[in-house]
């Protein structure tokens, strides 16, 4: 077994991955773009939790 044949293993998997993609059309970017949304607004909250709590302990610069 060579680097050649591990190289084109991992293209063969990739394109074989690829084809269930095809099938779901904008499916997964819609997902990925509500997944980012999501987490940004989870992430928003958090920080401004943090911030309330520098603010109440003075530590806030």
């Amino acid at each position: 077994m060579n680097w050649t044949d591990i190289f084109n293993g991992i293209g063969d998997f990739f394109q074989w991955t690829f084809k269930f993609i095809t099938v779901f059309k904008n499916a997964p970017n819609i997902f990925f773009w509500l997944l980012i949304a999501v987490l940004t607004v989870v992430w928003l909250r958090m920080q401004a939790k943090y911030n309330k709590e520098a603010e109440k302990n003075n530590t806030l610069k």
